[in-house]
């Protein structure tokens, strides 16, 4: 507990101490205009207004939340869907992995944002196009930290199972899986993060909302105020999705310390 409480409070220091700097250059010792760094008091006061505005670009600040959220978690989720159960059965049949690996090695170095053009020609302007964008980045760590996970399984683990009489479909739930719980929630971690780091450029399509929308319309017309409070809110909320996903880890996944 002890310990726990050191990390948290020198957590909570770098906080301060990097919001103390930023307020020193900017508004103490105004080493960079408002109009490129704003103050963190500035983008607090932004951040307030924007709860309850719809102005510069038509949407109040948790409409953009709940939109970029909306478009996010069902890339994510749908990418967790497909890419874990494939990754396992890849690694667990050598059937499936002659057969997918030579195409996923092949589409794995084409990043979300190579997708773009093809996506719009074949979903069109709209919601599932961005889901798809961002569903393509995230599907790659899901697919290979599961497989990775199954492949180091112990093999002694899987000689037990075979000793007591267990099945290969019950050695694989019982054992495989379990065990490849943790590089299986590595990968999720990773798939949640290109998720939002893709998530401004899935919002280009002509999107009318959604936290990548806010900061491009912003940087139109020069307004680093909402640029910056536009990426911190993407840091946060981030960050409390990966806390969330922490939690389950600690909560479900065997030996993992909380």
């Amino acid at each position: 507990m002890r310990t726990k409480t050191k990390y948290k409070l020198i957590s909570l220091a770098s906080v301060f101490v990097f919001l103390a700097f930023w307020e020193i250059i900017t508004d103490v010792l105004q080493l960079l205009p408002s109009y490129v760094l704003p103050s963190p008091v500035k983008v607090l006061n932004c951040f307030i207004t924007k709860l309850t505005t719809s102005s510069p670009d038509g949407s109040t600040l948790p409409v953009h939340i709940l939109s970029s959220l909306k478009v996010s978690m069902a890339s994510f989720l749908t990418a967790a869907v497909v890419g874990i159960p494939l990754g396992i059965a890849m690694a667990w049949y050598s059937s499936v992995d002659k057969l997918v690996k030579p195409i996923f090695d092949l589409l794995r170095p084409i990043p979300p944002i190579g997708w773009i053009p093809i996506m719009i020609l074949v979903l069109g302007i709209g919601f599932w196009a961005k889901v798809a964008v961002i569903f393509v980045g995230a599907l790659i760590p899901c697919v290979i930290n599961s497989y990775t996970g199954i492949k180091q399984v112990n093999p002694v683990h899987m000689w037990v199972g075979q000793t007591f009489g267990g099945t290969r479909t019950q050695m694989l739930f019982m054992v495989a899986i379990p065990t490849a719980l943790p590089v299986i929630f590595t990968g999720l971690k990773t798939a949640l993060g290109i998720s939002w780091m893709t998530l401004v450029a899935a919002e280009l399509l002509a999107s009318n909302n959604g936290l990548g929308y806010m900061i491009q319309v912003a940087r139109t017309i020069g307004r680093a105020d909402i640029i910056v409070m536009g990426m911190l809110v993407i840091g946060v909320v981030g960050l409390i999705l990966s806390t969330i996903l922490d939690f389950l880890e600690n909560r479900y996944v065997k030996g993992r310390r909380p």
